[in-house]
């Protein structure tokens, strides 16, 4: 998402690649202190963790962008002209 390889997230986080690439492929799980500085390093370089919350919103990962960058995306998407369908003939 973040789109950093392995190799940048475990310098960022201190740690070493397998022990990203074990967690990612499940057949490891690294302590509390390494998942910290792993989250750490991807909020560091753009992601937001989400957690369930009260009203049933569940927990995941997003993207975060500052009030400039959703406007100015907000102003991309609309420079495309009126929307219509994508059907060929």
């Amino acid at each position: 998402m973040v789109e950093i390889s392995p190799d940048v997230l475990a310098k960022l986080a201190g740690t070493e690649v397998s022990v990203i690439e074990a967690f990612e492929n499940g057949l490891g799980k690294p302590n509390d202190e390494i998942i910290a500085r792993l989250q750490r390093a991807l909020e560091d370089t753009g992601a937001t963790f989400l957690y369930e919350n009260r009203a049933g919103e569940g927990a995941g990962v997003r993207l975060k962008f500052d009030r400039s960058s959703t406007r100015r995306i907000a102003v991309l998407e609309g420079e495309g002209g009126v929307v219509a369908p994508d059907d060929v003939p």
